[in-house]
């Protein structure tokens, strides 16, 4: 690559590595593993830089990299997840940082128990906030799929919340 793509590369690795790193955390449920799988994503990113033509796609290209190395990460025998039984109390807090922490908690807690693909979708689609059109070309599948497996995945991370769902909704 010549300097001014070296640039440009840094600029835009600069810009969007924490929303890379945050999704993928939302994807994996591990700040370390979310810094590997951002990795994996930029290094690829990288090294197609010359050849992507519409600089306006990259996000979409880092994102689709990023599912990818996901998936293909789950279904390696030494990265089946792991979960510990009881999760060390948190801080207390007062007002609404502590219950913007709590709610924040209690939703990756509930989204770790949801199966990959559809937890791919749900943060895309929720947490991303793609359309359907754009989830479903980003995980490489039909709309229809898409629409099923949100469906299927609001429905397991209702299950996973269960009580805790009735303490996340606002007072009225």
């Amino acid at each position: 690559m010549d300097q001014r793509d070296e640039q440009e590369f840094a600029e835009y690795f600069v810009a969007r590595r924490d929303a890379v790193r945050r999704t993928a955390f939302l994807l994996c449920g591990d700040w370390h593993r979310a810094d590997d799988l951002a990795q994996t994503a930029f290094v690829a990113l990288h090294r197609r830089w010359r050849k992507i033509r519409d600089k306006g796609a990259l996000d979409a290209y880092v994102r689709r990299t990023l599912v990818r190395a996901v998936i293909d990460e789950s279904r390696r025998p030494w990265r089946r997840e792991r979960f510990v039984e009881e999760l060390p109390e948190a801080p207390a807090g007062d007002g609404e940082i502590g219950d913007a922490v709590a709610t924040r908690d209690a939703l990756l807690q509930g989204l770790r128990r949801v199966p990959k693909r559809q937890r791919a979708v749900l943060v895309l689609r929720f947490l991303e906030g793609l359309d359907v059109a754009g989830t479903a070309e980003a995980l490489r599948c039909s709309e229809g799929t898409v629409k099923s497996q949100t469906a299927r995945g609001l429905a397991a991370l209702r299950d996973a919340l269960g009580d805790t769902l009735d303490d996340l909704r606002p007072a009225t």
